[in-house]
């Protein structure tokens, strides 16, 4: 029976394609629209106005400090949950240890539009809906990538060399300090991979604040939207994608998101 032989290279190119169709030309295609505008004669010139326009709006300033702002308090909420709870986890020696860390990924598996529903109906239902726009919102943002922060920082403290740990204790620490001087240095890759999986779509998620806020709040995601849809403004809409991706990008390097391989061993990145 005749055996079909692949380089590595041939094996990448269904994967190369993939990519080249559906993320280098589409990204490439908003870049273009980003920087053309409308000319006199009708057709596309080239321009700076859409740029201009988004940072001398008050209105779209005011949306990107809200986005800002909403992604830093849900980002910062999500790592004072996560981290105790994926300390206690990954230091406990119950077997059964993993049906706890299950039952906090499992909300993961359920429908996402299910999940901000029924939300919304305990928030109705205890009287929050309609009059604590911003305080559900965070919530909603909270309860949906909290499993998203647990993970990588349950990964990364499983992974935590223990004789650092016993080290540090031999040499006259107590918990305290090899905590605050061993284990959350140590435990920074994770950190930080966390932050970064929330932080980003923390931002851009509308669906949460147009579901929990009567859509009365207006996040960056948003506002890309109904430039895209309701206006029918392409160029500005482009911008203010490549303004979020400049963002995203910023971001990342703040937080160290490019990490060397050592860090990955550690459980940096998890996705």
């Amino acid at each position: 029976m005749m055996k079909l032989h692949f380089s590595r290279k041939q094996l990448c190119i269904p994967y190369a394609l993939f990519l080249l169709l559906f993320v280098v030309i589409p990204m490439l295609m908003i870049l273009f629209y980003a920087f053309t505008g409308e000319g006199a004669d009708g057709g596309l010139t080239f321009t700076f106005a859409n740029f201009a326009d988004f940072f001398t709006s008050k209105a779209k300033l005011s949306t990107l400090l809200m986005s800002f702002t909403i992604a830093i308090i849900s980002t910062a909420i999500c790592l004072v949950i996560a981290y105790p709870l994926a300390y206690v986890l990954a230091r406990s020696t119950w077997k059964k240890k993993y049906v706890l860390l299950m039952i906090f990924i499992m909300p993961m598996w359920i429908n996402f539009v299910l999940r901000i529903t029924a939300l919304r109906e305990l928030l109705d239902l205890i009287g929050l809906l309609g009059t604590q726009n911003y305080l559900n919102t965070i919530i909603g943002m909270v309860y949906d990538f909290l499993p998203f922060m647990i993970l990588p920082l349950y990964t990364t403290l499983e992974k935590l060399d223990k004789s650092y740990l016993e080290a540090a204790a031999d040499l006259g620490g107590n918990k305290f300090t090899v905590f605050t001087r061993v284990t959350f240095p140590l435990s920074m890759p994770g950190v930080i991979s966390g932050i970064t999986m929330v932080f980003m779509p923390s931002m851009t998620n509308y669906v949460v604040s147009d579901t929990l806020s009567n859509f009365n709040i207006t996040i960056l995601g948003k506002l890309i939207d109904e430039y895209f849809t309701t206006y029918d403004n392409w160029h500005m809409g482009s911008m203010i994608s490549i303004i979020l991706l400049v963002i995203i990008f910023l971001t990342l390097l703040a937080t160290g998101g490019f990490k060397d391989e050592k860090d990955n061993a550690r459980g940096a990145n998890l996705w």
